[in-house]
């Protein structure tokens, strides 16, 4: 079968980077940063990122290039008994994919309330509720969510290069801009260095051991690390030549994407007085009260929350593009039926997950509603999971054999001791916190 590639090293790093940078960098690394010392789990998480981080990327991304597929990529370089190590992945991505549509669908039903002026509200209390009532709807957000899935076939159904390539071009340099327009915006504003201080100055007080751990994590998965996606992309590379400084761009755009995502909100956390630690839930209820205290506040709006459309297409894209190529690879089937296969079990998949929050909020199991259970399932027990059999596959059975031609000695060195013994180990404490 003939292998799509990227037109570009460029156009591989904007993808690979653009899998990253979804919604988590920008509303789940503030106000995580928040409860843990600002600056102190900044400073951790930017050493998890470019240390273990740069090393699983550029490992799994290695056995997409070296294997010159994604179906059986890890069975094809070492056994048949790996695997389910690939089929995890997969299914781990569909899975998020069904509740991470849903919220992209809410990113959609703000850009319209933001275009309607509906949100035209300073009141924290009243945007706070009018975010719960929005979620907790039987229709609207399951029309969203129908919507952005649909979105997302639209974008990965044209190619590699014509589809996935082509719209990320335009996308994460668009997102990059907007973010560092309202970064601007939002230190003009009175007190805004106030937050700027809690962001950056670190307090090692408030960094405990979960902290550490949250950091850690959040380096990890933030990368989209534990679902396969980076092997998919990898196998469309020519070679894999390079692979270690495309992964340290990748890391690098995701890092400024979430660094800028906190110069962003946490100087409008301190000119309005919203809670930092407000949860998922704190970019629609922060942004909209601080637009209403400058000029064309209700544009600005708009466009931000279509900003974060993008954001999380950006991720939507791969999620798509990685579970679509298994479908061609092993059935033989042409690119718009697999994707429009995979999208149509995402919204079948994300509906009694949006009714989880509404008219399905009584339907429990171990305490949590659907989108809940989801979350938990693939966050904490099958994503750390993958990361912890993919590194001990790189580490102990690839081993030396998937280094890239050209590396010295010493780096060779710290990359196979990141694979046998860091990661595994850190990972591991991923894993048992939160089974714990």
């Amino acid at each position: 079968m003939q292998q799509s590639q990227w037109s570009s090293r460029l156009g591989y790093i904007l993808a690979a980077a653009g899998s990253a940078v979804g919604l988590g960098a920008i509303w789940k690394f503030p106000y995580v940063t928040a409860a843990n010392g600002g600056g102190a789990f900044l400073l951790v998480f930017l050493l998890f990122s470019f240390t273990l981080g740069v090393a699983v990327l550029m490992g799994e991304t290695l056995l997409g290039s070296l294997s010159r597929g994604v179906v059986g990529a890890m069975a094809s370089l070492a056994g048949p008994r790996w695997r389910w190590l690939g089929a995890m992945g997969l299914l781990c991505s569909l899975l998020i994919f069904c509740f991470y549509s849903v919220v992209g669908g809410w990113t959609l039903g703000y850009t319209a309330m933001a275009l309607s002026g509906s949100l035209n509200s300073g009141d924290g209390a009243a945007l706070t509720a009018r975010f719960n009532d929005y979620v907790a709807d039987p229709l609207w957000p399951v029309l969203s969510h129908l919507a952005f899935a649909a979105l997302a076939w639209c974008c990965v159904q044209g190619g590699v290069q014509k589809g996935v390539e082509r719209t990320l071009r335009w996308m994460m340099p668009s997102l990059l801009v907007m973010m560092l327009l309202l970064a601007a915006v939002g230190l003009t504003l009175p007190g805004a260095m106030a937050g700027v201080r809690h962001f950056l100055l670190p307090d090692f007080d408030k960094l405990g051991m979960e902290g550490v751990l949250d950091a850690l994590g959040l380096a990890f998965f933030s990368l989209s690390i534990g679902l396969g996606i980076h092997t998919t992309y990898g196998a469309y590379l020519p070679s894999s030549e390079g692979v270690g400084r495309s992964s340290l761009w990748v890391v690098l755009l995701a890092s400024l994407i979430a660094v800028l995502a906190g110069l962003m909100i946490f100087p409008v956390l301190a000119a309005t007085g919203i809670d930092p630690t407000a949860g998922p839930g704190l970019t629609f209820m922060t942004m909209p009260a601080v637009f209403q205290q400058l000029p064309f506040g209700q544009g600005l709006a708009s466009l931000f929350f279509a900003l974060l459309v993008v954001a999380a297409l950006s991720s939507a894209i791969s999620l798509l593009e990685h579970l679509q190529c298994f479908v061609s690879e092993s059935w033989g089937w042409r690119r718009r039926s697999s994707c429009t296969l995979i999208i149509a079990l995402v919204m079948a998949g994300g509906i009694p997950v949006s009714l989880s929050f509404g008219p399905w909020s009584g339907v429990t199991l171990f305490g949590k509603n659907i989108f809940e259970l989801l979350d938990f399932v693939t966050s904490n027990l099958m994503m750390p999971l993958f990361g912890l059999g993919l590194t001990l596959l790189l580490g102990w059975r690839l081993g030396r054999t998937i280094l890239p031609k050209g590396l010295g000695q010493p780096w060779q060195a710290l990359l196979l001791g990141g694979w046998r013994w860091l990661a595994p180990l850190l990972i591991g404490g991923i894993l048992i916190r939160g089974l714990g």
